[in-house]
């Protein structure tokens, strides 16, 4: 370990240990289906959501359903994503039931209707359960200049937050907006991941598009602990990288591990992210390496780290190459969320199937077969 100024930078010894464990955890062939999608084909899956411990000791899963389609034509190519559901679990993750349901007309707020609902995120704070949403709605223009860019039948994503007092409650609880943007480089806000930090504030991930579309980028607000508001985001603290994530870098998930299991003096941020070379699928040349370059909407996912909650010294491990990929299909292995509990860690993704339809898998892994892989890294 060394220091730059007061910015720690975490060392390669340790860096090995994260990339070790995440490996095991991400296991593409161990993972089991927890949730399938509607129809089993390209176009369908569920995820973008998070699976959280609640005080009532139950396991819940949130994310939604996507049915086919494409983005560029608003609904006129399939109904894309449809619905917003919550599942849970009485039995410590061996079995799920679904007791929630949100429609796109359940999401509307004031004069906007939601065309699409996207990544989702679940948290509970004081007693209180949070579902932060993110859906694209009609009703919000393009920014003065920029309108023709807008297509017809699109809009503009944006992120909402329900509150109730039950994960139950959360059905018949006002939407409130909490996200939005009218500046071109970051027009479109969605996928909200949460986080919380060892001081207890709140870290908001999310991912931002330009006007264009040409790009998926990671932005983060934070919520001090005990505020009910959130600080203003921060836009530019994770720039694309330079090989298979220069199109898409968006942050995914952040598992905090405590220093001594990878010895380090410190607590250490395992962050999740997916990227994809491209955002449209193009032609490989036929007698070069075959990969999966990752596109928009079947995007492949790596690893980065940061230290002692210190997100402004966030550094990838997965710089070259990514690091999960889906055996099957087109390779896709994206929406890496994990769920830190006294006894495991349990991690969901979506996976491409052979089918091209992604599912919600599930892995866990006990603290004792965490200490072992890193032990053997």
């Amino acid at each position: 370990m060394y220091e730059v100024g007061d910015v720690i930078v975490l060392n390669e010894p340790v860096n090995k240990k994260i990339t070790a464990l995440a490996g095991a955890l991400i296991d593409q062939h161990q993972a089991r289906m927890v949730v399938e999608p509607y129809a089993d084909e390209p176009g369908f899956w569920f995820g973008g959501g998070n699976l959280i411990a609640a005080d009532d000791g139950n396991l819940y899963i949130s994310g939604r359903y996507r049915n086919s389609g494409d983005a560029r034509t608003g609904v006129g190519k399939g109904s894309r994503g449809l619905e917003l559901a919550i599942f849970r679990s009485r039995d410590s993750g061996r079995s799920f039931e679904k007791i929630v349901s949100f429609s796109k007309e359940d999401l509307n707020t004031d004069d906007k209707q939601v065309i699409s609902i996207e990544g989702v995120a679940l948290q509970v704070l004081d007693g209180c359960i949070e579902l932060f949403v993110s859906t694209e709605k009609s009703g919000i223009e393009y920014p003065a200049g920029l309108e023709d860019h807008k297509k017809p039948g699109t809009g503009v994503w944006t992120i909402d937050r329900i509150e109730a007092a039950t994960v139950e409650g959360l059905k018949h609880a006002p939407v409130e907006p909490l996200i939005a943007s009218n500046r071109p480089e970051f027009l479109h806000v969605k996928d909200p991941v949460i986080h919380t930090t060892g001081n207890g504030d709140t870290v908001l991930f999310f991912c931002s598009h330009p006007f264009s579309w040409t790009s998926s980028n990671s932005a983060y607000c934070i919520r001090p602990s005990g505020k009910r508001e959130f600080d203003a985001p921060v836009f530019d603290f994770f720039p694309r990288g330079y090989t298979w994530d220069v199109a898409v870098s968006r942050i995914t998930d952040v598992l905090s591990i405590p220093g001594e299991i990878v010895d380090h003096p410190e607590t250490v941020q395992m962050v999740f992210f997916d990227g994809a070379e491209c955002i449209r699928p193009h032609d490989e040349n036929s007698r070069a390496v075959r990969r999966p370059r990752g596109y928009s909407c079947e995007e492949i996912a790596g690893l980065a780290v940061y230290g002692n909650d210190r997100v402004d010294d966030i550094r990838r491990i997965s710089s070259i190459n990514p690091l999960f990929i889906s055996p099957w299909g087109t390779g896709c292995s994206r929406y890496i969320h994990t769920c830190f509990l006294p006894d495991r860690v349990i991690a969901t993704w979506q996976q491409s199937q052979t089918t091209g339809a992604q599912p919600l898998v599930m892995h866990s892994l006990s603290w004792d077969e965490i200490r072992s892989v890193v032990k053997g890294a």
